[in-house]
Parts: C-alpha cells; sequence; structure tokens
C-alpha cells in the first residue's frame, strides 16, 4: 500500500486531496497546523498530524511520526491580497516563510529516505498567478513563482536518484476558504492612495464569469502527479489555470 503526507489538510486543495487518495486505498499522512478529525472520514489508512511547515521541530517530529512514505505533498500556504505599499516586511517575511522556506524545509526533510531508496515523488502546490501579472497580488506571486523556480531546479537535481519533482498550479477556487483567510489578515485595509484603485480591481474579480479551479480538479492534477511518471513537471489544474497554460 502506498503512502502520501499533504500539508495544509484542514480544508480546501489539501482536504480534497486527502480524500481523493483515501478513496483510492492509500494510506494517508493528513498534516495540520491544528488537527481536526471531523473533516476527513474514519479510516485504517488514516492519520491526522500535527505540523507547523515553519518550525523545524514540528517538522522533524511531523516526518518521524509519518514513517516511511512514497509521496510527498507540499500544500499548506497562505494567501495575501494587497499593494506592495501595504504590506509589511514582517508580513512579506511570513508569507515567504510558509509558501517558500516551508516547502523547501518539509522536502529537505524527506529528500535522505527517498534519495537512499531511490524512489519517491514531491509534489508542490503553486499557483496559475505566477503565468500572469495580476494586480494587488506582487507579494504572494512572488512566494509562489520562488516556489516554481525551486521545483524546477529540484527536479533535474534529483534525477539521478529517481525522485520525482512535480509542480501543480491551481487557479482562481472560489469554493475554498483561500480568499477569506487572504483578507482576514488585511488588518488595516488597503492604502489609502490604492484604496479606490483597489476596490474596482476587487469588483472586476466579483464579477468574473470566467472558468475556475475545483479542489477536485487540484485532487485530479496531484494524483497524475504521484502515479504518472510521464507527465510532465508543470501541472495546470482547473479549466482558468489550463487556459493561462496555453496562452503561455
Amino acid at each position: 500500500m502506498k503512502s502520501i503526507l499533504i500539508t495544509g489538510c484542514s480544508s480546501g486543495f489539501g482536504l480534497e486531496t486527502a480524500r481523493y487518495f483515501l478513496e483510492r486505498d492509500w494510506k494517508v499522512i493528513a498534516t495540520m497546523r491544528t488537527p481536526r478529525e471531523d473533516v476527513l472520514p474514519r479510516s485504517d489508512r488514516l492519520r491526522v498530524l500535527a505540523l507547523d511547515v515553519t518550525d523545524p521541530e514540528s517538522i522533524r517530529r511531523a516526518v518521524e511520526a509519518a514513517g516511511p512514505i512514497d509521496v510527498l505533498v507540499n500544500n499548506a500556504g497562505i494567501g495575501w491580497l494587497n499593494a506592495l505599499e501595504g504590506t509589511s516586511m514582517d508580513t512579506a517575511r511570513g508569507i515567504f516563510e510558509t509558501n517558500t522556506i516551508g516547502t523547501m524545509a518539509m522536502t529537505q526533510a524527506v529528500l535522505p529516505k527517498f534519495r537512499q531508496r531511490k524512489d519517491g515523488v514531491v509534489v508542490n502546490i503553486s499557483s496559475s498567478v505566477t503565468l500572469k501579472p495580476l494586480t494587488l497580488l506582487s507579494v504572494y506571486t512572488a512566494s509562489k513563482a520562488a516556489v516554481n523556480a525551486f521545483t524546477e531546479s529540484l527536479a533535474l537535481e534529483l534525477q539521478p536518484f529517481n525522485v520525482r519533482v512535480r509542480l501543480v498550479l491551481p487557479g482562481r477556487a472560489p469554493e475554498t476558504r483561500f480568499g477569506e483567510n487572504a483578507r482576514s489578515r488585511m488588518k488595516s485595509g488597503f492604502p489609502e492612495a490604492y484604496a479606490g484603485f483597489a476596490q474596482s480591481i476587487l469588483a472586476g474579480w466579483q464579477t468574473e464569469t470566467s472558468a475556475v479551479t475545483r479542489s477536485l480538479d487540484v485532487a485530479e492534477a496531484v494524483w497524475r502527479a504521484a502515479n504518472d511518471p510521464s507527465c510532465p513537471v508543470r501541472i495546470a489544474a482547473g479549466a482558468d489555470a489550463e487556459a493561462l497554460a496555453a496562452a503561455g
């Protein structure tokens, strides 16, 4: 029985991916900053572990408790929506600490065993915002663009050890709590000089009727990344992400 460790499973993409693999008879280690047993169906193939990807000791404990795994999915991340002038450097560092450094740290923690047995898959969840510049997303996009570059270089680095590294790029997913969580961090709102401009941008997004990404699209992309050695390093997930990738 194959096993997968997924970070950020309390909601959204991580939760759906955990459910998807459970339904297909994998052993699933679902990690969350605050573990909740009630968000996934009970199963003897499921373990829910505490994990904060910004805390080295938390990473060490979780990886040790998980035992041998076949696939690591770096999904844990935080969103941010604001102008650069409305983003403190403490906030920017926090975003990179979770989205970028957290991905690197988790990957580094599992690599020795993957390398030694010459088998394993790392799947990093990025974002389609890296495929097209978008207003008010400069800091968030930068954190995910760094994940893209890291992933593609690491894929080459690990080829000699038969360890695959893949990148899943989801699009806009209104069914998840991602946008809500990003807005909740904006305690002081937009800088005054940007307020009118920002509101017009947000209003435009709210009236968009274009294709979007479902959590299921991401789970299916992760499944492909985990099981198809011939798939490309970059996998767009969701109709909008696929359209952006094709246009690029």
